[in-house]
Parts: structure tokens; sequence; C-alpha cells
């Protein structure tokens, strides 16, 4: 994809996103990983409804900035995936609603923040690791990232956001909307009982996707079946 696409893209995906309210105001990030290392990135304080593909931060191996606006300040997020998720191209901070609300309740299991409640929720965004609050920027949330060693490729920040990593723009993208769908059905359904996933049913879908959970085979703590 050329550079033009790419940032065409990026504005594209950042719109649709503000338009449908999935992170207000400036709120919310998307960065691409370059061939060579570099990554393209949305700039700080900028609404992803708003975007310019001229003024994308274009930044280099080592997160400095070579051309457009100043980059967000949520680059340690970003790295931290990168560093960890070798087949991650591209990831998407927002500060969507059911997932910020999600990360408040107190029966959140870190290792699993949502359990199996649909087959795209797996297939999409996998498991989601919730990591304690951090305030916004501050690189200690990176080690928190780094910790997991590459095991999620969908994070929870506890009263902030969800960060995901995709092999692809639109994966990633996809992955973030599933993983907020998934959270408001959550609390759509928190103690009513609902029937999840069985343990079988998401040993199928491993199997047949070739889905690499990080507690695959270890959900009995969410069956409700």
């Amino acid at each position: 994809m050329s550079d033009t696409r790419l940032r065409e893209e990026i504005c594209r995906y950042g719109r649709s996103l503000f338009e449908r309210g999935l992170t207000p105001g400036s709120s919310g990030n998307i960065s691409f990983r370059l061939d060579d290392g570099g990554w393209l990135v949305t700039p700080t304080n900028a609404s992803l409804g708003f975007l310019d593909p001229a003024r994308l931060s274009r930044l280099d191996g080592a997160g400095q900035l070579i051309s457009g606006d100043k980059p967000t300040k949520e680059i340690p997020l970003h790295t931290a995936l990168y560093q960890t998720r070798g087949s991650a191209r591209a990831v998407v901070h927002l500060h969507s609603t059911n997932a910020v609300a999600l990360t408040m309740l107190p029966e959140i299991d870190p290792r699993a923040a949502l359990p199996p409640m649909t087959p795209y929720y797996l297939m999409r965004a996998g498991q989601t690791a919730l990591i304690p609050y951090y305030r916004p920027g501050d690189p200690a949330v990176a080690d928190a990232i780094r910790g997991l060693a590459g095991k999620y490729s969908s994070v929870l920040l506890a009263n902030h956001g969800p960060v995901v990593a995709g092999d692809s723009l639109e994966a990633a993208v996809f992955a973030t909307e599933e993983l907020e769908e998934t959270a408001k059905l959550y609390l759509i359904l928190r103690n009513l009982n609902p029937r999840y996933l069985s343990p079988a049913q998401v040993a199928d879908l491993v199997t047949t996707f070739g889905l690499q959970l990080p507690l695959s085979g270890n959900h009995d703590d969410h069956d409700h079946t």
C-alpha cells in the first residue's frame, strides 16, 4: 500500500470510529508500523474524526519524529505492543464507553476480562487482559503491557480504555470494535446468569480457526451453561 493510500486509510478508519461514538473528542489514537520499522501515528490532541492525512506523525524506528505534527503521548502503549507482538502491524487505542465501563467492575479477571461470549470475540480479539490504572502517557504502562509477554493482542487499561493490535489496520480496527460490542453485551447481561460458550465450544473454535488463546482450555471460571 502506498504512503498516500495508507494515510487516507488511517483517516478513514479514524473518522468511522469517531462518527459512531467509539472515541469522543480528541481521545484515541491509531498507529501503523511501516516496512522500514518506522511508524505513522495520529497526532496528539487530534480528533480521530477530523484527521489530515498530510499531518499524521511520521516516526523513525527509534520513535523520533521525522515529519508531521507532534505524535500522541500514548506512544508507550503502541511501542510495547509492537515490541511484544511480532506480527502486529497496527495498534488502535480508544476510550470507548462500554470497554471503559467494564474495567471498573470489581469481578473482572485481569487474565480474561471478558468471558467467551461469542465466537467472533474470540476470533477477532482473542482473550483480553486488564492492567491496572496508570495516568495517560505514563511510561510505566509500557512495562505492564510488556509483562504480558505478547500473549494478548487486546488489552484493557483500567479506567481508560482498550489497546488492540492487529496484523493489519483493518484487523486492529475490527478487533477493537468486537471488543467494545462484547463489553456492551457483558454489561447488558451482567448478573442475569447468561449462557456463555462452553469449554468444548471454545476448543472447537481454537482447533477450527487456529486460535492462540492465552488461557485456552481454562474457561471453567466463566462457564455458566
